[in-house]
Protein backbone atom coordinates (compact mmCIF):
# COMPACT_ATOMS: atom_id res chain seq x y z
CA UNK A 1 0.00 0.00 0.00
CA UNK A 2 1.63 3.23 -1.12
CA UNK A 3 1.30 5.91 1.52
CA UNK A 4 1.71 9.65 1.15
CA UNK A 5 4.16 9.48 4.07
CA UNK A 6 6.60 7.74 1.68
CA UNK A 7 7.44 11.01 -0.04
CA UNK A 8 7.92 12.81 3.27
CA UNK A 9 10.31 10.09 4.39
CA UNK A 10 12.41 10.47 1.24
CA UNK A 11 12.56 14.23 1.76
CA UNK A 12 13.72 13.63 5.33
CA UNK A 13 16.41 11.22 4.11
CA UNK A 14 17.87 13.86 1.77
CA UNK A 15 17.52 16.87 4.07
CA UNK A 16 20.72 18.60 5.20
CA UNK A 17 18.92 19.56 8.43
CA UNK A 18 17.86 16.01 9.16
CA UNK A 19 17.35 14.93 12.77
CA UNK A 20 16.35 11.55 14.22
CA UNK A 21 12.74 10.98 13.24
CA UNK A 22 9.85 9.59 15.27
CA UNK A 23 6.83 8.42 13.28
CA UNK A 24 3.83 8.80 15.54
CA UNK A 25 0.30 7.53 15.23
CA UNK A 26 -2.26 5.25 16.82
CA UNK A 27 -1.60 1.55 16.93
CA UNK A 28 -2.07 -0.41 13.69
CA UNK A 29 -2.11 2.53 11.27
CA UNK A 30 0.94 1.14 9.45
CA UNK A 31 3.93 2.88 11.06
CA UNK A 32 6.21 -0.16 11.24
CA UNK A 33 5.32 -1.31 7.72
CA UNK A 34 5.95 2.14 6.21
CA UNK A 35 9.36 2.51 7.87
CA UNK A 36 10.42 -1.01 6.88
CA UNK A 37 9.44 -0.40 3.26
CA UNK A 38 11.23 2.95 3.34
CA UNK A 39 14.36 1.22 4.59
CA UNK A 40 14.19 -1.52 1.96
CA UNK A 41 13.71 0.91 -0.93
CA UNK A 42 16.09 3.69 0.12
CA UNK A 43 18.97 2.04 2.02
CA UNK A 44 21.35 -0.87 1.58
CA UNK A 45 20.34 -2.29 4.95
CA UNK A 46 17.87 -1.82 7.81
CA UNK A 47 18.76 -2.57 11.42
CA UNK A 48 15.48 -3.18 13.25
CA UNK A 49 15.54 -2.80 17.04
CA UNK A 50 12.16 -3.95 18.39
CA UNK A 51 12.05 -2.58 21.93
CA UNK A 52 8.71 -4.14 22.81
CA UNK A 53 9.42 -7.69 21.71
CA UNK A 54 13.13 -7.93 22.58
CA UNK A 55 13.36 -7.06 26.27
CA UNK A 56 17.12 -7.66 26.44
CA UNK A 57 17.78 -4.78 24.03
CA UNK A 58 16.30 -2.30 26.50
CA UNK A 59 19.30 -2.90 28.76
CA UNK A 60 21.44 -1.04 26.20
CA UNK A 61 19.88 2.17 27.48
CA UNK A 62 20.32 1.55 31.21
CA UNK A 63 23.63 3.37 31.53
CA UNK A 64 25.64 5.62 29.22
CA UNK A 65 23.56 6.81 26.27
CA UNK A 66 26.42 7.56 23.90
CA UNK A 67 25.38 6.88 20.32
CA UNK A 68 28.72 5.35 19.31
CA UNK A 69 28.61 2.89 22.20
CA UNK A 70 24.97 1.93 21.51
CA UNK A 71 25.72 1.29 17.82
CA UNK A 72 28.76 -0.82 18.68
CA UNK A 73 26.71 -2.95 21.06
CA UNK A 74 23.87 -3.32 18.53
CA UNK A 75 26.30 -4.55 15.89
CA UNK A 76 27.41 -7.31 18.24
CA UNK A 77 24.00 -8.26 19.59
CA UNK A 78 22.18 -8.21 16.23
CA UNK A 79 25.16 -9.35 14.13
CA UNK A 80 24.75 -6.59 11.59
CA UNK A 81 27.02 -3.78 10.47
CA UNK A 82 25.82 -0.19 10.86
CA UNK A 83 27.18 2.05 8.10
CA UNK A 84 26.19 5.75 8.19
CA UNK A 85 24.59 6.79 4.91
CA UNK A 86 23.83 3.17 3.97
CA UNK A 87 22.04 1.77 7.03
CA UNK A 88 18.67 2.84 8.40
CA UNK A 89 18.66 2.35 12.18
CA UNK A 90 15.04 1.71 13.17
CA UNK A 91 13.87 1.66 16.81
CA UNK A 92 10.39 0.12 16.76
CA UNK A 93 7.90 0.51 19.63
CA UNK A 94 10.22 3.07 21.18
CA UNK A 95 7.66 3.97 23.84
CA UNK A 96 8.45 0.63 25.50
CA UNK A 97 11.89 2.01 26.46
CA UNK A 98 11.59 5.71 27.40
CA UNK A 99 15.36 6.13 27.80
CA UNK A 100 15.74 5.21 24.13
CA UNK A 101 13.77 8.36 23.36
CA UNK A 102 16.25 10.38 25.43
CA UNK A 103 19.12 8.67 23.60
CA UNK A 104 17.99 10.08 20.25
CA UNK A 105 19.56 13.43 21.17
CA UNK A 106 22.97 11.81 21.28
CA UNK A 107 22.51 10.27 17.85
CA UNK A 108 21.76 13.80 16.62
CA UNK A 109 24.81 15.26 18.36
CA UNK A 110 27.36 12.47 17.91
CA UNK A 111 26.33 10.68 14.69
CA UNK A 112 24.35 13.16 12.55
CA UNK A 113 25.33 11.29 9.38
CA UNK A 114 23.44 8.17 10.52
CA UNK A 115 19.78 7.90 9.51
CA UNK A 116 17.79 7.09 12.65
CA UNK A 117 14.04 6.54 12.76
CA UNK A 118 11.64 5.33 15.42
CA UNK A 119 7.99 4.35 15.54
CA UNK A 120 5.84 4.71 18.60
CA UNK A 121 2.31 4.64 19.93
CA UNK A 122 1.15 5.94 23.31
CA UNK A 123 4.26 8.15 23.29
CA UNK A 124 2.79 10.87 25.45
CA UNK A 125 2.39 8.38 28.30
CA UNK A 126 6.03 7.33 28.01
CA UNK A 127 7.29 10.91 27.76
CA UNK A 128 6.03 11.72 31.24
CA UNK A 129 8.92 9.75 32.68
CA UNK A 130 11.86 10.87 30.54
CA UNK A 131 13.99 13.86 29.69
CA UNK A 132 12.71 14.77 26.26
CA UNK A 133 15.33 15.91 23.72
CA UNK A 134 13.61 19.12 22.61
CA UNK A 135 14.89 20.50 19.31
CA UNK A 136 16.84 17.36 18.45
CA UNK A 137 14.03 15.19 17.07
CA UNK A 138 11.64 15.47 14.14
CA UNK A 139 8.11 14.11 14.16
CA UNK A 140 5.83 12.88 11.39
CA UNK A 141 2.34 11.59 12.04
CA UNK A 142 0.71 8.68 10.25
CA UNK A 143 -3.06 8.33 10.01
CA UNK A 144 -5.26 5.58 8.54
CA UNK A 145 -5.36 5.40 4.74
CA UNK A 146 -7.15 8.40 3.30
CA UNK A 147 -9.55 7.82 0.42
CA UNK A 148 -6.93 8.40 -2.30
CA UNK A 149 -4.56 5.93 -0.63
CA UNK A 150 -7.43 3.45 -0.33
CA UNK A 151 -8.20 3.79 -4.05
CA UNK A 152 -4.58 3.01 -4.90
CA UNK A 153 -4.59 0.08 -2.46
CA UNK A 154 -7.57 -1.54 -4.18
CA UNK A 155 -5.81 -1.22 -7.52
CA UNK A 156 -7.45 1.82 -9.09
CA UNK A 157 -4.62 4.32 -9.38
CA UNK A 158 -6.31 6.26 -12.26
CA UNK A 159 -9.35 6.90 -10.04
CA UNK A 160 -7.04 7.98 -7.22
CA UNK A 161 -5.37 10.43 -9.61
CA UNK A 162 -8.77 11.75 -10.68
CA UNK A 163 -9.37 12.87 -7.10
CA UNK A 164 -6.66 15.48 -7.59
CA UNK A 165 -7.90 16.73 -10.95
CA UNK A 166 -10.30 19.55 -11.69
CA UNK A 167 -13.58 18.56 -9.98
CA UNK A 168 -15.52 20.46 -12.64
CA UNK A 169 -14.20 18.05 -15.27
CA UNK A 170 -15.13 14.79 -13.55
CA UNK A 171 -17.54 12.96 -15.86
CA UNK A 172 -20.85 11.54 -14.57
CA UNK A 173 -19.54 7.99 -14.96
CA UNK A 174 -16.35 8.68 -12.99
CA UNK A 175 -18.39 10.58 -10.40
CA UNK A 176 -20.59 7.51 -10.00
CA UNK A 177 -17.61 5.19 -9.64
CA UNK A 178 -15.90 7.37 -7.03
CA UNK A 179 -19.12 7.80 -5.13
CA UNK A 180 -19.73 4.04 -5.04
CA UNK A 181 -16.19 3.36 -3.83
CA UNK A 182 -16.53 6.10 -1.21
CA UNK A 183 -19.61 4.39 0.16
CA UNK A 184 -17.63 1.16 0.58
CA UNK A 185 -14.78 3.13 2.17
CA UNK A 186 -17.28 4.58 4.67
CA UNK A 187 -17.76 1.05 5.99
CA UNK A 188 -14.27 -0.44 5.48
CA UNK A 189 -12.38 2.59 6.71
CA UNK A 190 -8.67 3.15 6.35
CA UNK A 191 -7.05 0.82 8.89
CA UNK A 192 -4.53 -1.14 6.79
CA UNK A 193 -5.52 -4.54 8.22
CA UNK A 194 -9.21 -3.94 7.45
CA UNK A 195 -8.42 -2.81 3.89
CA UNK A 196 -6.18 -5.85 3.42
CA UNK A 197 -8.91 -8.19 4.68
CA UNK A 198 -11.38 -6.71 2.21
CA UNK A 199 -8.89 -6.97 -0.67
CA UNK A 200 -8.14 -10.62 0.05
CA UNK A 201 -11.76 -11.79 0.22
CA UNK A 202 -13.78 -8.99 -1.39
CA UNK A 203 -15.95 -9.25 1.71
CA UNK A 204 -17.05 -6.33 3.86
CA UNK A 205 -17.81 -8.80 6.65
CA UNK A 206 -14.14 -9.80 6.83
CA UNK A 207 -13.20 -6.12 7.15
CA UNK A 208 -15.80 -5.77 9.92
CA UNK A 209 -14.23 -8.68 11.82
CA UNK A 210 -10.83 -7.01 11.66
CA UNK A 211 -12.32 -3.74 12.91
CA UNK A 212 -13.68 -5.60 15.92
CA UNK A 213 -10.28 -7.13 16.60
CA UNK A 214 -8.60 -3.71 16.41
CA UNK A 215 -11.12 -2.16 18.80
CA UNK A 216 -10.68 -5.00 21.28
CA UNK A 217 -6.88 -4.65 21.08
CA UNK A 218 -7.24 -0.94 21.81
CA UNK A 219 -9.37 -1.72 24.84
CA UNK A 220 -6.69 -4.11 26.07
CA UNK A 221 -4.20 -1.26 25.64
CA UNK A 222 -6.33 0.88 27.92
CA UNK A 223 -4.95 -1.15 30.82
CA UNK A 224 -1.59 0.47 30.07
CA UNK A 225 -3.05 3.88 30.88
CA UNK A 226 -3.86 2.88 34.46
CA UNK A 227 -3.44 3.88 37.23
CA UNK A 228 -3.74 7.29 35.57
CA UNK A 229 -7.21 6.60 34.13
CA UNK A 230 -10.19 4.43 35.04
CA UNK A 231 -10.14 1.61 32.47
CA UNK A 232 -13.89 1.01 32.55
CA UNK A 233 -14.57 4.71 32.12
CA UNK A 234 -12.21 4.65 29.11
CA UNK A 235 -14.21 1.83 27.54
CA UNK A 236 -17.47 3.70 28.05
CA UNK A 237 -16.15 7.01 26.71
CA UNK A 238 -14.55 5.30 23.71
CA UNK A 239 -17.92 3.90 22.67
CA UNK A 240 -19.80 7.10 23.50
CA UNK A 241 -17.53 9.25 21.34
CA UNK A 242 -18.40 7.17 18.28
CA UNK A 243 -22.02 8.17 18.83
CA UNK A 244 -21.13 11.85 19.30
CA UNK A 245 -19.19 12.74 16.13
CA UNK A 246 -20.16 16.22 14.97
CA UNK A 247 -21.63 17.21 18.33
CA UNK A 248 -20.15 19.58 20.86
CA UNK A 249 -18.76 17.50 23.69
CA UNK A 250 -20.05 17.77 27.24
CA UNK A 251 -18.18 15.48 29.58
CA UNK A 252 -21.28 14.75 31.66
CA UNK A 253 -22.97 13.20 28.62
CA UNK A 254 -20.17 10.79 27.75
CA UNK A 255 -20.97 8.13 30.35
CA UNK A 256 -23.10 7.65 33.44
CA UNK A 257 -21.77 6.99 36.90
CA UNK A 258 -18.51 8.93 36.61
CA UNK A 259 -17.52 12.42 37.72
CA UNK A 260 -16.63 15.12 35.19
CA UNK A 261 -12.90 15.04 36.16
CA UNK A 262 -12.83 11.25 35.62
CA UNK A 263 -14.57 11.58 32.25
CA UNK A 264 -12.26 14.39 31.21
CA UNK A 265 -9.20 12.32 32.11
CA UNK A 266 -10.55 9.40 30.05
CA UNK A 267 -11.26 11.63 27.05
CA UNK A 268 -7.81 13.21 27.19
CA UNK A 269 -6.18 9.77 27.42
CA UNK A 270 -7.99 8.66 24.26
CA UNK A 271 -6.79 11.80 22.50
CA UNK A 272 -3.21 11.20 23.66
CA UNK A 273 -3.43 7.67 22.28
CA UNK A 274 -4.74 9.21 19.01
CA UNK A 275 -7.82 6.99 18.88
CA UNK A 276 -9.93 10.14 19.27
CA UNK A 277 -9.25 13.70 18.20
CA UNK A 278 -10.32 16.95 19.84
CA UNK A 279 -11.50 19.51 17.22
CA UNK A 280 -11.57 22.91 18.89
CA UNK A 281 -13.60 26.00 18.12
CA UNK A 282 -11.46 28.87 16.84
CA UNK A 283 -11.86 32.53 15.88
CA UNK A 284 -11.42 32.84 12.08
CA UNK A 285 -10.50 36.52 12.18
CA UNK A 286 -6.80 35.74 11.92
CA UNK A 287 -4.00 33.17 11.78
CA UNK A 288 -2.85 30.93 13.30
CA UNK A 289 -6.17 29.38 14.20
CA UNK A 290 -4.59 27.49 17.07
CA UNK A 291 -3.88 30.76 18.87
CA UNK A 292 -7.62 31.32 19.41
CA UNK A 293 -8.62 27.69 19.93
CA UNK A 294 -11.02 27.20 22.83
CA UNK A 295 -10.16 24.66 25.51
CA UNK A 296 -13.83 24.49 26.52
CA UNK A 297 -15.72 24.42 23.21
CA UNK A 298 -14.85 21.41 21.08
CA UNK A 299 -16.18 18.38 19.27
CA UNK A 300 -14.50 15.12 18.41
CA UNK A 301 -13.45 12.84 15.57
CA UNK A 302 -12.68 9.17 15.82
CA UNK A 303 -9.45 7.76 14.44
CA UNK A 304 -11.16 5.93 11.60
CA UNK A 305 -14.49 5.59 9.84
CA UNK A 306 -14.49 1.82 10.05
CA UNK A 307 -13.83 1.84 13.79
CA UNK A 308 -16.59 4.42 14.21
CA UNK A 309 -18.92 2.06 12.36
CA UNK A 310 -18.03 -0.79 14.70
CA UNK A 311 -18.24 1.21 17.94
CA UNK A 312 -21.46 3.01 17.04
CA UNK A 313 -23.37 -0.23 16.72
CA UNK A 314 -25.17 1.11 13.65
CA UNK A 315 -27.35 -1.41 11.75
CA UNK A 316 -25.08 -2.04 8.77
CA UNK A 317 -27.77 -3.41 6.48
CA UNK A 318 -30.06 -0.40 6.86
CA UNK A 319 -27.27 2.19 6.72
CA UNK A 320 -25.52 0.62 3.71
CA UNK A 321 -28.81 0.50 1.82
CA UNK A 322 -29.23 4.28 1.98
CA UNK A 323 -28.76 6.02 -1.34
CA UNK A 324 -27.59 9.40 -0.03
CA UNK A 325 -24.11 9.34 1.52
CA UNK A 326 -25.11 12.30 3.70
CA UNK A 327 -27.90 10.24 5.23
CA UNK A 328 -25.69 7.40 6.50
CA UNK A 329 -25.71 7.37 10.30
CA UNK A 330 -27.51 10.74 10.41
CA UNK A 331 -24.73 12.44 8.46
CA UNK A 332 -22.06 11.58 11.03
CA UNK A 333 -20.18 9.31 8.64
CA UNK A 334 -19.84 12.10 6.07
CA UNK A 335 -18.69 14.59 8.71
CA UNK A 336 -16.20 12.06 10.09
CA UNK A 337 -14.94 11.37 6.56
CA UNK A 338 -14.33 15.04 5.74
CA UNK A 339 -12.66 15.61 9.11
CA UNK A 340 -10.50 12.52 8.70
CA UNK A 341 -9.37 13.65 5.24
CA UNK A 342 -8.70 17.18 6.50
CA UNK A 343 -6.55 15.97 9.38
CA UNK A 344 -4.13 14.76 6.71
CA UNK A 345 -4.59 17.60 4.23
CA UNK A 346 -4.31 20.25 6.97
CA UNK A 347 -1.30 18.51 8.53
CA UNK A 348 -3.03 17.81 11.82
CA UNK A 349 -4.39 21.33 12.37
CA UNK A 350 -8.17 21.08 12.48
CA UNK A 351 -10.70 23.53 13.94
CA UNK A 352 -14.30 24.63 13.48
CA UNK A 353 -16.36 27.77 14.10
CA UNK A 354 -18.98 28.03 16.80
CA UNK A 355 -20.91 31.11 17.82
CA UNK A 356 -23.11 30.86 20.89
CA UNK A 357 -25.75 33.59 21.11
CA UNK A 358 -29.23 33.68 22.61
CA UNK A 359 -31.02 34.19 19.34
CA UNK A 360 -28.43 33.45 16.66
CA UNK A 361 -26.11 30.61 17.57
CA UNK A 362 -24.30 29.20 14.54
CA UNK A 363 -21.71 26.58 13.63
CA UNK A 364 -19.54 25.78 10.61
CA UNK A 365 -18.26 22.20 10.50
CA UNK A 366 -14.56 22.90 9.83
CA UNK A 367 -12.07 25.61 8.95
CA UNK A 368 -9.42 25.02 6.27
CA UNK A 369 -6.31 27.15 5.83
CA UNK A 370 -5.34 27.13 2.16
CA UNK A 371 -2.57 29.37 0.80
CA UNK A 372 -2.75 31.56 3.90
CA UNK A 373 -6.51 32.11 3.72
CA UNK A 374 -9.19 30.70 6.02
CA UNK A 375 -12.05 28.89 4.28
CA UNK A 376 -15.24 27.73 6.01
CA UNK A 377 -16.06 24.09 5.29
CA UNK A 378 -19.52 22.53 5.53
CA UNK A 379 -20.73 18.98 5.01
CA UNK A 380 -24.28 19.43 3.76
CA UNK A 381 -26.83 18.15 1.28
CA UNK A 382 -28.98 21.26 1.15
CA UNK A 383 -29.02 24.09 -1.39
CA UNK A 384 -27.04 27.25 -0.73
CA UNK A 385 -30.10 29.02 0.59
CA UNK A 386 -30.39 26.60 3.52
CA UNK A 387 -26.82 27.15 4.71
CA UNK A 388 -27.74 29.77 7.30
CA UNK A 389 -24.63 29.43 9.46
CA UNK A 390 -22.36 29.50 6.42
CA UNK A 391 -23.94 32.70 5.07
CA UNK A 392 -23.64 34.27 8.52
CA UNK A 393 -19.97 33.30 8.63
CA UNK A 394 -19.27 34.82 5.20
CA UNK A 395 -21.04 38.03 6.19
CA UNK A 396 -19.20 38.23 9.52
CA UNK A 397 -15.74 37.46 8.11
CA UNK A 398 -15.65 38.90 4.56
CA UNK A 399 -11.85 38.69 4.48
CA UNK A 400 -12.03 34.88 4.58
CA UNK A 401 -11.85 32.77 1.45
CA UNK A 402 -14.78 31.15 -0.34
CA UNK A 403 -16.86 28.53 1.38
CA UNK A 404 -16.39 24.86 0.50
CA UNK A 405 -19.52 22.73 0.80
CA UNK A 406 -19.01 18.97 0.49
CA UNK A 407 -22.12 17.11 -0.61
CA UNK A 408 -23.27 13.99 -2.43
CA UNK A 409 -23.70 15.95 -5.65
CA UNK A 410 -21.35 16.86 -8.52
CA UNK A 411 -19.31 20.07 -8.62
CA UNK A 412 -21.09 23.44 -8.76
CA UNK A 413 -19.63 26.92 -8.29
CA UNK A 414 -21.65 29.93 -7.08
CA UNK A 415 -19.15 32.81 -7.24
CA UNK A 416 -21.79 35.45 -6.50
CA UNK A 417 -22.46 33.76 -3.16
CA UNK A 418 -18.79 32.91 -2.60
CA UNK A 419 -19.65 29.21 -2.30
CA UNK A 420 -18.33 26.16 -4.14
CA UNK A 421 -20.12 22.82 -3.91
CA UNK A 422 -17.79 19.83 -4.15
CA UNK A 423 -18.30 16.05 -4.14
CA UNK A 424 -17.44 14.47 -0.80
CA UNK A 425 -14.63 12.44 -2.32
CA UNK A 426 -12.63 15.61 -3.15
CA UNK A 427 -12.26 16.61 0.54
CA UNK A 428 -8.54 15.87 0.70
CA UNK A 429 -7.53 17.54 -2.56
CA UNK A 430 -9.76 20.59 -2.04
CA UNK A 431 -8.40 21.37 1.42
CA UNK A 432 -4.73 20.44 1.16
CA UNK A 433 -2.22 22.91 2.54
CA UNK A 434 0.45 22.16 -0.02
CA UNK A 435 0.73 20.46 -3.36
CA UNK A 436 -0.36 16.87 -3.80
CA UNK A 437 2.15 14.45 -2.22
Amino acid sequence: MRRFIDDQLRQWRDSVRRKPLILRGARQVGKTWSLKEFGKSCFESVLLVDLERNLSLRKLFDGDLGAVRICADLEVLLRQKITPGKTLLFFDEIQACPRAITALRYFYEEMPELHVVAAGSLLEFALKDVSFPVGRIQFFNLYPLCFAEYMEAIGNAPAAAALFGDPAEISPSVHGLLRDELKRYFFIGGMPAAVKAYLESNSLRDAFEVQGEIVESYKMDFAKYTPHVDRYCLDAVFTSLAQSVGQQIKYSRLAEGYSNPTLKKAFEALCLAQVARRVTSADPSGLPLGATASIKVFKTLMLDLGLLRYLSGMPDDREYAKGDLLAIYRGSMAEQFVGQEMLVSQQGNLHYWDRQAKSSSAEVDYLAVINGKIHPVEVKSGASGSLRSLHLFLATYPECGKALVFSDQPYADLPAQKITFLPLYTAFAATKVSEQP
